[in-house]
C-alpha cells in the first residue's frame, strides 16, 4: 500500500510539472519593449517629460532628453522639479553647441547639463526663498532668487510653471551650465 501512495504522489507531481511546462509555452516569448515613457494615457495628468513633449517651445529640450536617454528616467514617479529651457534659450548658446552636445560621443557632457536642470523633490513657488540653494541631480548647486514675486535660477528668469503628475516644471529663458569639474 505504501508503494502505491508513493507512486501516486510521483504521478501527481509529474503531471503538475507537465502542466506547468505546457502553460509556459503559451506565454509570449518576448516581453514588451520600452519604459514608462511608452505608456499611452490620454486621461491622466501629464508627467514632466510629457509637459515638455507637448510644448512647441521645448522641442530642443526633448531632443536632448532623447539623445541622453533620459525620457524614461523623468517619466518615473519622481518627484522632480525641472528647470526647462525654451528653444530660444538653447539658441542663445554659442553656435554649434547644441549640435555638438547631441553627438553620441558627447552623451556624458549632455547628461551633466540636463542633470543640472533637475532637482529631486517638488519645489513650489511658495517654498522658494531668495538665495535658496538646491543640490541638483548632478550634485552641483543652483541658486534661486525671489524678488517682487519674480523667480530666477542662476540668473535665468522663470517665465512660468506647469504642474505634472510627478513634479513641477519651471520654464526658464537660459540653459543652466554647470560649473567646470574640479
Amino acid at each position: 500500500m505504501k508503494h502505491y501512495l508513493i507512486l501516486l504522489a510521483g504521478l501527481i507531481i509529474f503531471s503538475c510539472g507537465q502542466q506547468t511546462a505546457t502553460s509556459s509555452v503559451e506565454q509570449p516569448a518576448v516581453a514588451p519593449q520600452g519604459g514608462q515613457s511608452t505608456v499611452v494615457d490620454d486621461e491622466s495628468q501629464k508627467d514632466v517629460v510629457h509637459i515638455a513633449i507637448n510644448s512647441p517651445d521645448h522641442t530642443t529640450l526633448v531632443t536632448a532628453l532623447k539623445a541622453a536617454e533620459y525620457v524614461d528616467a523623468l517619466s518615473n514617479a519622481g518627484p522632480f522639479t525641472v528647470f526647462a529651457p525654451t528653444n530660444a534659450a538653447f539658441e542663445k548658446l554659442p553656435e554649434g553647441t547644441v549640435e555638438s552636445l547631441l553627438k553620441p560621443e558627447s552623451k556624458d557632457a549632455l547628461r551633466n547639463i540636463l542633470e543640472y536642470h533637475v532637482y529631486v523633490g517638488v519645489l513650489t513657488e511658495n517654498i522658494i526663498q531668495d538665495g535658496m540653494k538646491l543640490n541638483q541631480v548632478n550634485l552641483e548647486n543652483v541658486v534661486l532668487n525671489k524678488k517682487d514675486g519674480k523667480i530666477t535660477v542662476n540668473g535665468a528668469n522663470v517665465l512660468g510653471s506647469a504642474r505634472g503628475s510627478n513634479g513641477i516644471v519651471y520654464i526658464i529663458d537660459q540653459v543652466l551650465i554647470p560649473p567646470p569639474a574640479k
